[in-house]
């Protein structure tokens, strides 16, 4: 399909070495899709792999971007909306895989509902079970409670840790959440083109809960759906590159200063930590690394 084609639903999938996954990923929406007209925008980062090649010569139908250098997930996600012609976008992560007829389930969602900015679907395992992918928005206190901090292992069931994961309702219900997972999430275009797309600042990390703030901000909603069902297989990339580490904490103090309020002494104390962590995390690969595989647009 071509840009000039209006379409109900765009789906953007922002690519990095991402040949090994990302024809499921398509064939999965070929399948799955039944209720509502799609096309597929594939934004390839630079991949090193071919990856834009081997999308372009195996799936004629999909509209290819290919990005001389690595712009970012952000910058790409724009790009790939900018492209496209639909009135909802779908952002779906390469390593994702649809369940069912997900693009009009959320769409259908959204078209019901225009007081939502973002409808996003339940995140599966490979095996079936629950990925945790709503959370409230962070704190000061995410970095003590967080998903892989120490407290949140010691002691799981911590009431901070339990607010931030939100691991206190049944994920077969649908509610309104803070935030969700960029890596399946659907937007209005209208709601795109209010917020000013997604912040380029934003290399990595932290985008979807800088987008779904401003969401928030503007008086709209983001509702976690179970009932649209896509399976994502974290996993595939394994430890993190030292760019990535480094732009992890660099979207961390960008949140930070652009959504938290901030004093003095706040700043005294959460700009060195952030430091801290980072440096502490490149130790950390230095001492055991390994060989890295990613497949977004990092």
């Amino acid at each position: 399909m071509t840009q000039a084609t209006q379409v109900e639903v765009s789906v953007v999938i922002v690519t990095y070495n991402s040949r090994e996954v990302v024809g499921r990923c398509i064939e999965s929406v070929r399948r799955q899709t039944h209720g509502v007209s799609y096309e597929i925008i594939v934004v390839d980062n630079a991949s090193t792999d071919d990856t834009g090649l081997f999308v372009k010569e195996q799936y004629r139908d999909v509209t290819v971007l290919h990005m001389q250098t690595n712009i970012g997930l952000s910058a790409a996600i724009n790009d790939g909306v900018f492209a496209s012609s639909g009135a909802y976008v779908m952002q779906l992560n390469p390593d994702c895989r649809l369940d069912g007829d997900v693009l009009a389930a959320l769409s259908t969602y959204l078209r019901d509902h225009p007081d939502a900015g973002v409808a996003a679907p339940k995140l599966l395992n490979d095996d079936g079970s629950l990925q945790l992918s709503c959370r409230a928005f962070p704190g000061y206190s995410t970095a003590l409670f967080s998903r892989y901090s120490l407290l949140t292992k010691l002691w799981p069931n911590n009431p901070v840790s339990k607010r931030y994961l939100m691991t206190g309702f049944d994920h077969t219900e649908q509610r309104d959440v803070d935030w969700v997972s960029g890596a399946a999430l659907m937007f209005p275009r209208a709601v795109f083109d209010r917020l000013g797309g997604w912040d380029p600042a934003f290399f990595l990390f932290s985008e979807d809960v800088d987008f779904c703030k401003r969401v928030h901000d503007a008086n709209l909603r983001v509702i976690y759906v179970p009932d649209a069902r896509v399976y994502h297989t974290i996993g595939i990339s394994e430890r993190p590159t030292t760019r990535a580490i480094i732009e992890r904490h660099k979207s961390m103090y960008r949140y930070y200063h652009k959504h938290l309020r901030r004093t003095v002494l706040q700043d005294l104390i959460t700009v060195p930590v952030i430091t801290l962590r980072c440096l502490f995390a490149l130790a950390r690969r230095l001492i055991s690394p390994q060989r890295h595989r990613d497949h977004r647009g990092r």
